[in-house]
């Protein structure tokens, strides 16, 4: 593969975000010793600098048709990137910690387009089958909401406040001081929950409907309730 050598080095340098970047020990070709080196992961291209502030690149390692494996070495926390064929070069580095080793390995083994393909196509199995109504029913709702939420809306700053004890004997005629307590309550009464809504989309199931039209339903539903609730607080 013939590559611009300049191109290389503008598109290794550029502002665009990388998909991973650090230092690595990468063993040399014929010798024993390892050397420390920055490495820049773009898309299916790991380059490596003498330090982080490089401008051009000492090499890359085109991440197509390898394999990316743990391997005893001298030093600790090795991996290798294997490529097919007998007089393939494979490339022995070593992270600095445990995480930083399994970032690179997760982050070389899903860099080629090879891998991309298979994601893809995963997908769109994926998709075919939710258009042709085969993918499962959505998990129903609890029938009844957990202790914390009582009503309070996202929006609102205040704690909640304290529930009464229940009163076993029920009456329907509040007392003066229940009435003047109840009074004393700062703040506003909370909005109302919005009503609840059955485990399908008005007009069919959850997988076969347009989840951008299922969000705006529910984002009018949500700001209608908050102006209510706004009202509300503005009246004396």
């Amino acid at each position: 593969m013939k590559l611009n050598e300049r191109s290389l080095a503008f598109y290794a340098t550029c502002d665009a975000p990388v998909d991973n970047a650090g230092f690595l020990y990468k063993k040399g070709g014929r010798h024993a010793a390892y050397h420390r080196r920055w490495f820049v992961l773009r898309g299916n291209m790991l380059f490596y600098f003498e330090d982080p502030a490089s401008r051009e690149p000492v090499g890359v390692i085109i991440l197509e048709g390898c394999t990316v494996e743990l391997v005893e070495a001298a030093e600790e926390f090795a991996f290798a990137v294997r490529f097919a064929g007998a007089r393939a070069r494979t490339y022995v580095l070593a992270a600095e910690s445990q995480a930083a080793m399994e970032g690179w390995v997760k982050a070389l083994s899903r860099a080629s387009f090879d891998y991309l393909r298979l994601v893809v196509r995963e997908l769109e199995q994926q998709l075919a089958a939710m258009r042709a109504g085969d993918c499962p029913p959505p998990p129903r709702r609890p029938r009844t909401l957990p202790p914390k939420e009582n009503g309070c809306a996202v929006w609102s700053a205040e704690p909640p406040a304290a529930s009464p004890a229940p009163n076993p004997a029920p009456n329907p005629a509040p007392s003066s001081a229940g009435a003047s307590a109840a009074g004393s309550r700062p703040g506003p009464a909370p909005p109302p929950l919005p009503p609840r809504r059955r485990a399908s989309a008005p007009n069919g199931p959850l997988c076969a409907g347009s989840f951008a039209r299922l969000h705006e339903l529910y984002g009018q539903e949500v700001r209608a309730l908050r102006s209510q609730w706004l009202r509300s607080r503005a009246q004396p």
